[in-house]
C-alpha cells in the first residue's frame, strides 16, 4: 500500500537535522514530497543512506549519506549529490547510489574521489602545460609553432573541455577520421596528442601508461614530389622578374571591392628581399625557415657557405653556389636578418614570417598553381641526381641526416643504373657473338635521344 505522504512530512519550522522520514522512494513519491520552509530529507525504506532532497524552492535532488573509512558510529558523515530527480529515475538514482556504497565498503572516498575529478584537468589545460612545461624549453621554435596550431586549431575546439583522464581512444579516433580529407595532417595531430599523454604520464597528470592516442591505425600518406622542367624553371624566374619590377596583375575577384581601386594600383610588386628568398630556396634547397631565419653574421662569403647554428636536422652548413653568392651579394643590409622584414633595423627586430603573398603572385603568374615553396628544394635534389652527382652527395647539400631520406631521390639518379645495364649488356652481347663497340653503341644512343 503506497503510503501517505502527509504523514511522511513534518512541521513547517523543524530542522533538517531532525527529519528523518522515510519511505520506498518512488515516482509517486517524488511527485507528492512538497516544498516546506526548511529543505528536508526522505531517506529510502531500500538502500540506507540513499534519499530525495527536498528545498524550499520546489527542487528535488538524489543524495546518499555514509560514514567513509571504517564507519564507525563516531565518524561524521558525508554527502554526496548523485543529481537531480528531473535528470534520474528513482531506480537510476539507487543503482548509482550502490555503486557508491560499493566504493565505500572497499575504502574509497566518494565524494573526495568526486572533488578530485573535478579539479582534474581538462584537454585544453593539459595541451596549455604540455605546450608551456615541455615543448617550449625543450623543442625548437618551429616544431613549438606546429604544435601549438594542431592543438589549438583542431585539438581543443572539439576535446578541450573533456577531462584529460576521461578521454577515450574512440574520441580521438573520431577525432582523427573528421581530417581523413588531409592524411598528413591527421596523423600529424595523432602523433601530438600521443606525444602530449606521454608527457602527461610521466608527470602524473594522468595514469602513467593511459593515452588513448595509442593503437590508431595512420592513414597511409602519398609522398607528393613536384620537379621542374627546364621550361617551367624558365617560366619560373621570369615570374619573379616581373613581380619585383614592374608587378604582377591582380587576379581581380568578382565579388571583392576592386571598382574604386586605381588601375595603376592593381599590380602586385613584390620587394627585393622576397624576390631573394624565392630564388635562394631555388639554388640553394635550403627549407624556408632556414632562409627566412638566416642571418648575415651566418654567411661567410670568403668561403662560399651558410653556416647555420640550429636547423631542424641541428647544426647545419650550406654550400653556396655562384647564383646564390651572386642574389647575397646584391642584396642591401637592412638589419639583423638576411631577408628584412617588417620590423628590420629595430631593436626588437623579429625574422620575416612566410613569403605567402610573393609566392601566389609568383606562381599564378607562372602557371605554376600546384607547386609549393617546399617543393623547390626536392627540385634542387632531382636536378643533383639527374645529374649523376650521387645521392650521398646530394644528402650532404641538403643537410640529411640518415641516408633513407636522400634514397627517396634514388629513381632519378639513372646514371649509376645505366652503367650497370650497359656492363651487363656487354657481356650478354659478347657471349652471343653480337658484341659491338662500345663508341658506335654510344652514338646509336644519342641518335635515338634526337
Amino acid at each position: 500500500m503506497f503510503p501517505d505522504i502527509a504523514k511522511l512530512v513534518v512541521p513547517r519550522w523543524w530542522p533538517e537535522r531532525k527529519i528523518m522520514p522515510k519511505a520506498k522512494l518512488t515516482k509517486r513519491v517524488v511527485d507528492a514530497a512538497t516544498p516546506k520552509q526548511q529543505r528536508y530529507v526522505i531517506y529510502d525504506t531500500v538502500l540506507s543512506g540513499f534519499g530525495l532532497r527536498v528545498y524550499p524552492s520546489g527542487r528535488k535532488s538524489w543524495i546518499f549519506d555514509y560514514r567513509p573509512g571504517d564507519g564507525g558510529r563516531n565518524t561524521p558523515k558525508k554527502r554526496i549529490t548523485i543529481g537531480r530527480a528531473e535528470d534520474f529515475t528513482p531506480a537510476q538514482a539507487r543503482k548509482i547510489a550502490e555503486g557508491y556504497k560499493a566504493k565505500v565498503r572497499m575504502g574509497i572516498d566518494p565524494q573526495a574521489e568526486k572533488m578530485a575529478a573535478r579539479k582534474s584537468l581538462t584537454v585544453a589545460e593539459l595541451a596549455e602545460i604540455f605546450l608551456k612545461a615541455h615543448v617550449a624549453p625543450k623543442r625548437k621554435a618551429s616544431t613549438y609553432a606546429l604544435y601549438e596550431d594542431i592543438l589549438t586549431r583542431l585539438v581543443v575546439p572539439k576535446i578541450g573541455k573533456l577531462k584529460a583522464k576521461d578521454v577515450k581512444r574512440a574520441d580521438i579516433a573520431r577525432l582523427h577520421l573528421e581530417y581523413r580529407d588531409n592524411p598528413y595532417q591527421a596523423n600529424r595531430m595523432l602523433a601530438v596528442i600521443s606525444s602530449m599523454y606521454g608527457f602527461a604520464g610521466k608527470q602524473g597528470l594522468v595514469p602513467e601508461d593511459y593515452n588513448p592516442a595509442r593503437k590508431i591505425e595512420r592513414y597511409k600518406e602519398k609522398g607528393r614530389e613536384r620537379f621542374l622542367s627546364v621550361e617551367e624553371l624558365e617560366r619560373l624566374g621570369a615570374a619573379i622578374r616581373k613581380a619585383e619590377t614592374e608587378g604582377i596583375d591582380w587576379q581581380i575577384n568578382p565579388n571583392g571591392k576592386t571598382k574604386h581601386v586605381p588601375k595603376h594600383r592593381r599590380k602586385t610588386v613584390i620587394d627585393q628581399h622576397a624576390a631573394a628568398a624565392l630564388r635562394l630556396l631555388i639554388f640553394t634547397g635550403a627549407r624556408v625557415g632556414e632562409i627566412l631565419n638566416l642571418k648575415w653574421e651566418h654567411v661567410d662569403f670568403e668561403r662560399g657557405l651558410l653556416l647555420l647554428p640550429d636547423s631542424k636536422s641541428g647544426k647545419k652548413t650550406i654550400v653556396l653556389n655562384a647564383p646564390a653568392l651572386e642574389v647575397l651579394a646584391n642584396l642591401p643590409r637592412i638589419g639583423v636578418y638576411v631577408i628584412a622584414g617588417e620590423t628590420a633595423g629595430q631593436k626588437d627586430e623579429k625574422p620575416r614570417k612566410d613569403l605567402k603573398r610573393p609566392w601566389k603572385a609568383v606562381r599564378r603568374e607562372a602557371g605554376l598553381e600546384d607547386l609549393r615553396l617546399h617543393d623547390l628544394r626536392h627540385n634542387f635534389a632531382a636536378f643533383g641526381a639527374g645529374g649523376g652527382l650521387g645521392l650521398p652527395i646530394i644528402g650532404k647539400l641538403l643537410g640529411h641526416k640518415q641516408p633513407q631520406t636522400t634514397a627517396r631521390y634514388a629513381h632519378l639518379d639513372a646514371d649509376p643504373l645505366r652503367k650497370a645495364a650497359n656492363a651487363i649488356g656487354e657481356q650478354l652481347a659478347h657471349a652471343m657473338g653480337e658484341h659491338r663497340d662500345a663508341k658506335e653503341g654510344n652514338q646509336i644512343q644519342k641518335m635515338k635521344r634526337l
